[in-house]
Protein backbone atom coordinates (compact mmCIF):
# COMPACT_ATOMS: atom_id res chain seq x y z
CA UNK A 1 0.00 0.00 0.00
CA UNK A 2 1.09 3.67 -0.87
CA UNK A 3 1.61 6.07 1.58
CA UNK A 4 0.98 10.23 2.15
CA UNK A 5 3.68 11.05 4.35
CA UNK A 6 2.55 14.66 5.85
CA UNK A 7 5.23 17.37 6.36
CA UNK A 8 6.48 18.22 9.48
CA UNK A 9 4.45 20.52 11.48
CA UNK A 10 1.29 20.17 9.09
CA UNK A 11 -0.03 17.12 10.79
CA UNK A 12 -2.27 18.71 13.69
CA UNK A 13 -5.44 18.15 11.78
CA UNK A 14 -5.19 14.43 11.01
CA UNK A 15 -3.91 14.31 14.77
CA UNK A 16 -7.76 15.95 15.22
CA UNK A 17 -9.41 13.51 13.22
CA UNK A 18 -9.59 16.19 10.68
CA UNK A 19 -10.57 13.43 7.98
CA UNK A 20 -9.54 15.87 4.90
CA UNK A 21 -5.41 16.18 3.84
CA UNK A 22 -4.78 18.94 1.65
CA UNK A 23 -1.98 19.22 -1.34
CA UNK A 24 -0.09 21.90 0.79
CA UNK A 25 0.14 19.78 3.84
CA UNK A 26 1.54 16.66 1.98
CA UNK A 27 5.50 16.13 1.90
CA UNK A 28 6.26 12.87 0.01
CA UNK A 29 3.82 10.12 -1.71
CA UNK A 30 5.68 6.86 -1.31
CA UNK A 31 4.59 3.68 -3.59
CA UNK A 32 2.80 3.39 -6.81
CA UNK A 33 -0.69 4.17 -6.52
CA UNK A 34 -3.44 4.55 -8.80
CA UNK A 35 -6.43 7.64 -8.82
CA UNK A 36 -9.14 6.39 -6.30
CA UNK A 37 -6.41 3.91 -4.17
CA UNK A 38 -6.30 3.35 -0.48
CA UNK A 39 -3.76 4.98 1.09
CA UNK A 40 -2.15 5.16 4.36
CA UNK A 41 -1.33 8.92 5.95
CA UNK A 42 2.25 9.22 8.06
CA UNK A 43 3.67 11.86 9.84
CA UNK A 44 6.96 12.92 9.02
CA UNK A 45 8.74 10.03 11.46
CA UNK A 46 6.25 7.40 9.45
CA UNK A 47 3.62 7.35 12.14
CA UNK A 48 0.49 5.73 11.13
CA UNK A 49 -2.03 9.00 11.30
CA UNK A 50 -5.22 6.88 8.97
CA UNK A 51 -6.14 5.40 6.26
CA UNK A 52 -8.10 6.84 2.92
CA UNK A 53 -8.20 7.00 -1.03
CA UNK A 54 -6.07 9.50 -3.04
CA UNK A 55 -7.14 11.40 -5.96
CA UNK A 56 -4.20 13.57 -6.85
CA UNK A 57 -5.99 16.22 -8.67
CA UNK A 58 -8.26 17.24 -6.19
CA UNK A 59 -6.99 19.84 -3.73
CA UNK A 60 -8.31 17.45 -1.14
CA UNK A 61 -5.68 15.10 -1.95
CA UNK A 62 -6.89 12.37 0.43
CA UNK A 63 -9.95 11.75 2.47
CA UNK A 64 -9.51 9.55 5.45
CA UNK A 65 -12.18 6.71 6.43
CA UNK A 66 -10.49 5.57 9.05
CA UNK A 67 -8.32 6.00 11.93
CA UNK A 68 -7.35 2.36 12.33
CA UNK A 69 -4.81 -0.10 10.43
CA UNK A 70 -8.22 -2.08 8.43
CA UNK A 71 -9.43 -3.15 5.29
CA UNK A 72 -11.13 -0.78 3.40
CA UNK A 73 -13.41 -3.50 1.54
CA UNK A 74 -17.33 -4.42 1.09
CA UNK A 75 -17.35 -5.32 4.91
CA UNK A 76 -16.19 -2.00 6.06
CA UNK A 77 -18.87 -0.25 3.68
CA UNK A 78 -21.03 -2.51 4.97
CA UNK A 79 -20.62 -1.99 8.18
CA UNK A 80 -20.11 1.80 8.56
CA UNK A 81 -23.38 2.31 6.60
CA UNK A 82 -24.92 -0.19 9.41
CA UNK A 83 -23.82 2.43 11.88
CA UNK A 84 -25.03 5.03 9.95
CA UNK A 85 -28.61 3.09 10.05
CA UNK A 86 -28.60 2.39 13.22
CA UNK A 87 -27.90 5.37 14.58
CA UNK A 88 -30.71 7.51 13.22
CA UNK A 89 -32.86 4.44 14.46
CA UNK A 90 -31.30 5.43 17.95
CA UNK A 91 -32.04 9.19 17.85
CA UNK A 92 -35.38 8.95 16.15
CA UNK A 93 -34.43 10.26 12.71
CA UNK A 94 -35.13 7.31 10.96
CA UNK A 95 -38.66 8.83 9.36
CA UNK A 96 -39.78 8.02 6.15
CA UNK A 97 -37.80 10.68 4.56
CA UNK A 98 -34.29 11.57 5.78
CA UNK A 99 -30.48 11.26 5.37
CA UNK A 100 -29.26 7.56 5.46
CA UNK A 101 -25.81 8.79 5.37
CA UNK A 102 -23.74 12.57 5.41
CA UNK A 103 -20.87 11.96 4.25
CA UNK A 104 -17.88 13.20 6.77
CA UNK A 105 -20.81 13.47 9.49
CA UNK A 106 -20.88 9.36 9.05
CA UNK A 107 -17.42 8.79 8.51
CA UNK A 108 -18.30 7.97 4.45
CA UNK A 109 -16.23 11.41 3.51
CA UNK A 110 -18.00 12.46 0.14
CA UNK A 111 -21.08 9.87 0.37
CA UNK A 112 -24.64 11.12 0.82
CA UNK A 113 -27.53 8.69 0.97
CA UNK A 114 -30.99 10.27 1.18
CA UNK A 115 -34.05 8.11 1.70
CA UNK A 116 -37.52 9.21 0.55
CA UNK A 117 -40.02 6.31 1.55
CA UNK A 118 -38.52 3.42 -0.20
CA UNK A 119 -36.69 4.87 -2.82
CA UNK A 120 -32.37 5.48 -2.31
CA UNK A 121 -31.02 8.35 -3.84
CA UNK A 122 -26.99 8.20 -3.62
CA UNK A 123 -24.28 10.91 -4.33
CA UNK A 124 -20.49 9.68 -4.63
CA UNK A 125 -19.17 12.79 -4.65
CA UNK A 126 -15.13 12.01 -4.79
CA UNK A 127 -12.96 9.60 -6.93
CA UNK A 128 -12.80 7.15 -4.35
CA UNK A 129 -15.87 6.64 -3.43
CA UNK A 130 -17.58 6.87 -7.05
CA UNK A 131 -15.31 4.11 -8.05
CA UNK A 132 -17.22 1.69 -4.88
CA UNK A 133 -20.20 2.07 -5.37
CA UNK A 134 -20.66 -1.11 -6.32
CA UNK A 135 -20.21 -2.08 -2.77
CA UNK A 136 -21.97 0.92 -1.32
CA UNK A 137 -24.84 -0.25 -3.39
CA UNK A 138 -25.00 -3.68 -1.96
CA UNK A 139 -24.87 -2.58 1.39
CA UNK A 140 -27.77 -0.52 1.15
CA UNK A 141 -30.13 -3.43 -0.61
CA UNK A 142 -29.64 -5.22 2.28
CA UNK A 143 -29.54 -2.75 5.11
CA UNK A 144 -32.64 -1.10 3.93
CA UNK A 145 -34.01 -3.92 2.27
CA UNK A 146 -34.83 -1.67 -1.07
CA UNK A 147 -33.61 -2.19 -4.76
CA UNK A 148 -34.97 0.98 -5.76
CA UNK A 149 -31.88 3.37 -5.80
CA UNK A 150 -30.94 6.45 -7.67
CA UNK A 151 -27.85 7.98 -8.19
CA UNK A 152 -27.80 11.92 -8.73
CA UNK A 153 -24.11 12.32 -9.29
CA UNK A 154 -25.15 15.73 -11.40
CA UNK A 155 -23.32 17.56 -9.04
CA UNK A 156 -20.77 20.77 -9.80
CA UNK A 157 -18.54 19.20 -6.96
CA UNK A 158 -17.49 16.21 -8.74
CA UNK A 159 -16.07 18.35 -11.83
CA UNK A 160 -13.36 19.35 -8.56
CA UNK A 161 -12.20 15.60 -8.31
CA UNK A 162 -12.22 15.51 -12.23
CA UNK A 163 -15.31 13.49 -12.42
CA UNK A 164 -18.39 14.09 -15.26
CA UNK A 165 -22.05 14.65 -14.34
CA UNK A 166 -24.20 12.00 -14.35
CA UNK A 167 -27.72 10.49 -12.67
CA UNK A 168 -30.02 7.64 -13.41
CA UNK A 169 -30.71 4.46 -11.69
CA UNK A 170 -28.62 2.33 -10.27
CA UNK A 171 -30.41 -0.90 -8.94
CA UNK A 172 -34.34 -1.21 -9.79
CA UNK A 173 -36.88 0.54 -12.37
CA UNK A 174 -39.49 3.10 -10.68
CA UNK A 175 -41.20 5.90 -10.94
CA UNK A 176 -38.80 8.82 -10.17
CA UNK A 177 -41.33 11.50 -8.59
CA UNK A 178 -44.22 10.74 -6.29
CA UNK A 179 -45.65 11.46 -2.98
CA UNK A 180 -44.10 11.05 0.38
CA UNK A 181 -44.12 12.49 3.78
CA UNK A 182 -42.74 14.62 5.93
CA UNK A 183 -43.68 15.02 9.48
CA UNK A 184 -47.54 13.50 8.34
CA UNK A 185 -47.64 16.16 5.33
CA UNK A 186 -47.59 15.30 1.63
CA UNK A 187 -44.62 16.49 -0.73
CA UNK A 188 -44.60 16.15 -4.40
CA UNK A 189 -41.33 14.30 -4.80
CA UNK A 190 -38.66 13.85 -7.86
CA UNK A 191 -35.31 12.08 -6.94
CA UNK A 192 -34.54 12.95 -10.83
CA UNK A 193 -35.14 16.59 -11.48
CA UNK A 194 -35.77 18.24 -7.83
CA UNK A 195 -32.85 20.11 -6.44
CA UNK A 196 -30.50 18.25 -4.04
CA UNK A 197 -31.90 14.64 -3.93
CA UNK A 198 -35.38 15.98 -4.06
CA UNK A 199 -36.14 17.72 -1.00
CA UNK A 200 -34.20 19.66 1.48
CA UNK A 201 -34.67 17.12 4.44
CA UNK A 202 -32.10 19.17 6.16
CA UNK A 203 -35.04 21.27 7.36
CA UNK A 204 -37.66 18.47 8.53
CA UNK A 205 -37.07 19.37 11.94
CA UNK A 206 -36.88 23.00 11.65
CA UNK A 207 -40.13 22.88 9.94
CA UNK A 208 -41.53 21.29 13.22
CA UNK A 209 -39.94 23.82 15.60
CA UNK A 210 -42.10 26.41 13.90
CA UNK A 211 -45.13 25.33 15.75
CA UNK A 212 -45.10 27.64 18.80
CA UNK A 213 -45.67 30.78 16.73
CA UNK A 214 -48.05 30.05 14.07
CA UNK A 215 -51.59 30.03 15.64
CA UNK A 216 -53.89 31.75 14.32
CA UNK A 217 -50.83 33.79 12.67
CA UNK A 218 -49.94 35.66 9.50
CA UNK A 219 -47.11 34.14 7.84
CA UNK A 220 -44.64 35.18 4.78
CA UNK A 221 -42.65 32.28 3.96
CA UNK A 222 -39.85 34.01 1.60
CA UNK A 223 -37.52 31.61 -0.79
CA UNK A 224 -40.54 28.68 -0.14
CA UNK A 225 -39.31 26.41 -2.65
CA UNK A 226 -41.88 23.79 -2.45
CA UNK A 227 -43.48 24.78 0.48
CA UNK A 228 -41.80 23.34 3.18
CA UNK A 229 -42.35 25.89 5.69
CA UNK A 230 -45.29 27.68 4.30
CA UNK A 231 -47.16 23.96 4.49
CA UNK A 232 -45.93 23.53 8.28
CA UNK A 233 -46.99 26.87 9.13
CA UNK A 234 -50.56 25.94 7.75
CA UNK A 235 -50.67 22.62 9.75
CA UNK A 236 -49.72 24.49 12.97
CA UNK A 237 -52.85 26.89 12.66
CA UNK A 238 -51.86 29.82 10.94
CA UNK A 239 -54.79 31.80 9.32
CA UNK A 240 -52.96 32.92 6.14
CA UNK A 241 -49.68 32.11 4.75
CA UNK A 242 -48.04 33.64 1.63
CA UNK A 243 -44.91 32.16 -0.25
CA UNK A 244 -42.64 33.78 -2.06
CA UNK A 245 -40.06 32.07 -4.82
CA UNK A 246 -38.35 33.10 -8.21
CA UNK A 247 -38.85 29.67 -9.67
CA UNK A 248 -42.15 29.25 -11.48
CA UNK A 249 -41.66 25.30 -11.44
CA UNK A 250 -40.99 25.23 -7.71
CA UNK A 251 -44.27 27.34 -7.22
CA UNK A 252 -46.10 24.59 -9.37
CA UNK A 253 -45.29 21.96 -6.99
CA UNK A 254 -45.79 24.72 -3.79
CA UNK A 255 -49.66 24.89 -5.00
CA UNK A 256 -49.59 20.91 -5.92
CA UNK A 257 -48.59 20.53 -2.47
CA UNK A 258 -50.85 22.72 -0.54
CA UNK A 259 -53.69 21.64 -2.52
CA UNK A 260 -52.84 17.57 -1.81
CA UNK A 261 -52.94 18.74 1.72
CA UNK A 262 -56.39 20.95 1.96
CA UNK A 263 -54.61 23.87 2.46
CA UNK A 264 -55.10 25.72 -0.69
CA UNK A 265 -58.13 28.40 1.49
CA UNK A 266 -55.06 29.77 2.66
CA UNK A 267 -51.98 29.24 1.55
CA UNK A 268 -51.14 31.63 -1.75
CA UNK A 269 -47.88 31.39 -3.45
CA UNK A 270 -46.43 34.88 -5.59
CA UNK A 271 -43.68 34.49 -7.88
CA UNK A 272 -40.73 37.20 -7.74
CA UNK A 273 -37.20 38.10 -6.01
CA UNK A 274 -38.09 37.77 -2.67
CA UNK A 275 -35.53 40.83 -2.47
CA UNK A 276 -38.10 42.98 -4.31
CA UNK A 277 -41.03 41.52 -2.59
CA UNK A 278 -40.00 42.37 1.12
CA UNK A 279 -39.32 46.01 -0.16
CA UNK A 280 -42.82 46.22 -1.98
CA UNK A 281 -44.65 44.75 1.17
CA UNK A 282 -42.85 47.33 3.40
CA UNK A 283 -43.76 50.66 1.26
CA UNK A 284 -47.44 49.17 1.24
CA UNK A 285 -47.46 48.83 5.01
CA UNK A 286 -48.20 45.15 5.37
CA UNK A 287 -46.90 43.03 8.56
CA UNK A 288 -47.01 39.44 9.43
CA UNK A 289 -46.95 37.96 12.73
CA UNK A 290 -44.11 35.42 11.13
CA UNK A 291 -41.70 36.11 8.39
CA UNK A 292 -39.86 32.98 7.18
CA UNK A 293 -36.27 33.61 5.20
CA UNK A 294 -34.52 30.57 4.23
CA UNK A 295 -32.38 31.58 1.08
CA UNK A 296 -30.07 29.55 -0.82
CA UNK A 297 -26.42 30.09 0.16
CA UNK A 298 -25.02 33.24 -0.50
CA UNK A 299 -21.46 32.30 0.22
CA UNK A 300 -20.25 29.13 -1.82
CA UNK A 301 -16.86 30.11 -0.89
CA UNK A 302 -14.55 32.03 1.49
CA UNK A 303 -14.03 34.70 -1.27
CA UNK A 304 -17.75 35.01 -1.52
CA UNK A 305 -18.20 35.76 2.74
CA UNK A 306 -18.17 39.92 2.89
CA UNK A 307 -20.82 40.05 0.24
CA UNK A 308 -22.57 37.20 1.59
CA UNK A 309 -23.17 38.93 4.63
CA UNK A 310 -24.25 42.24 2.50
CA UNK A 311 -26.93 40.06 1.25
CA UNK A 312 -28.08 38.13 4.47
CA UNK A 313 -28.09 41.36 6.21
CA UNK A 314 -30.48 43.55 3.74
CA UNK A 315 -33.04 40.46 3.28
CA UNK A 316 -33.10 39.83 7.21
CA UNK A 317 -33.84 43.64 7.28
CA UNK A 318 -36.63 44.00 4.81
CA UNK A 319 -38.05 40.70 6.77
CA UNK A 320 -37.66 42.43 10.25
CA UNK A 321 -39.57 45.60 9.12
CA UNK A 322 -43.07 43.95 7.92
CA UNK A 323 -43.01 42.32 11.17
CA UNK A 324 -45.50 43.46 13.55
CA UNK A 325 -44.62 43.84 16.98
CA UNK A 326 -43.37 41.38 19.04
CA UNK A 327 -43.42 39.05 15.53
CA UNK A 328 -41.49 36.01 14.69
CA UNK A 329 -39.06 35.69 12.07
CA UNK A 330 -36.94 32.12 11.23
CA UNK A 331 -33.99 33.04 9.60
CA UNK A 332 -31.61 30.38 7.82
CA UNK A 333 -28.10 30.63 6.18
CA UNK A 334 -26.99 27.06 4.63
CA UNK A 335 -23.91 28.70 3.86
CA UNK A 336 -20.68 26.73 5.73
CA UNK A 337 -18.49 29.94 5.52
CA UNK A 338 -21.11 31.88 7.23
CA UNK A 339 -19.98 30.68 10.70
CA UNK A 340 -22.65 31.13 13.39
CA UNK A 341 -21.15 33.39 15.05
CA UNK A 342 -21.06 35.70 11.99
CA UNK A 343 -24.75 34.86 11.14
CA UNK A 344 -25.88 36.00 14.72
CA UNK A 345 -23.70 39.20 14.33
CA UNK A 346 -25.31 40.20 11.13
CA UNK A 347 -28.76 39.65 12.74
CA UNK A 348 -28.11 42.37 14.98
CA UNK A 349 -26.53 44.62 12.26
CA UNK A 350 -29.83 43.83 10.99
CA UNK A 351 -31.94 44.86 13.60
CA UNK A 352 -29.93 47.66 14.59
CA UNK A 353 -30.68 49.39 11.14
CA UNK A 354 -34.36 48.51 11.02
CA UNK A 355 -34.75 50.43 14.51
CA UNK A 356 -35.99 47.09 15.64
CA UNK A 357 -34.86 45.14 18.98
CA UNK A 358 -34.60 41.79 18.49
CA UNK A 359 -34.76 38.96 21.05
CA UNK A 360 -32.51 35.38 20.10
CA UNK A 361 -35.29 32.67 21.29
CA UNK A 362 -33.33 29.76 19.70
CA UNK A 363 -30.38 29.01 17.44
CA UNK A 364 -31.09 26.07 15.85
CA UNK A 365 -29.06 23.73 13.24
CA UNK A 366 -29.62 21.20 10.40
CA UNK A 367 -31.70 18.12 11.33
CA UNK A 368 -30.19 15.39 13.54
CA UNK A 369 -30.19 12.87 10.48
CA UNK A 370 -27.55 15.32 9.24
CA UNK A 371 -24.75 14.83 12.08
CA UNK A 372 -22.72 17.46 12.93
CA UNK A 373 -18.54 15.65 13.76
CA UNK A 374 -16.71 17.82 16.48
CA UNK A 375 -13.28 18.80 15.49
CA UNK A 376 -15.15 18.97 11.24
CA UNK A 377 -16.50 22.26 11.23
CA UNK A 378 -17.49 21.62 7.20
CA UNK A 379 -20.06 19.25 8.86
CA UNK A 380 -21.84 22.25 10.51
CA UNK A 381 -23.44 24.08 7.93
CA UNK A 382 -27.17 25.03 8.50
CA UNK A 383 -28.01 28.08 10.55
CA UNK A 384 -31.54 28.31 11.66
CA UNK A 385 -32.45 31.21 13.90
CA UNK A 386 -36.08 31.97 15.55
CA UNK A 387 -35.99 35.47 16.68
CA UNK A 388 -38.92 37.67 19.07
CA UNK A 389 -38.66 41.19 17.10
CA UNK A 390 -40.25 44.53 19.24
Amino acid sequence: MAYVVLKRGRDGRARARHPWVYAGEIDAIVGEHAPGDIVDVVDYKKRFLGRGFINPASSITVRVLSWEEQNIDETFFYRRIAAARDYRRAIGAEAPCHRVVFSDGDMLSSLIVDRYEDVCVVQTLALGMDVRMDMIVAALRDLLGTSKIYERNDSRVRELEGLGQRSGFVSGQFPTAFWAQENGLSFWVDVALGQKTGLFLDQRENHRAIAPWCDGARVLDAFCYTGGFALHAAAFGAREVVGVDSSASALEVARLNAEKNGFADRVSFVEGNAFDVLRRLDSEGERFDLVIVDPPAFAPGKHAVEAAYRGYKEVNLRAMKILAPSGILVTCSCSYHMRPEAFVAMLADAAADAGREARLVELRAQARDHPIMLGVEETHYLKCAIIRVS
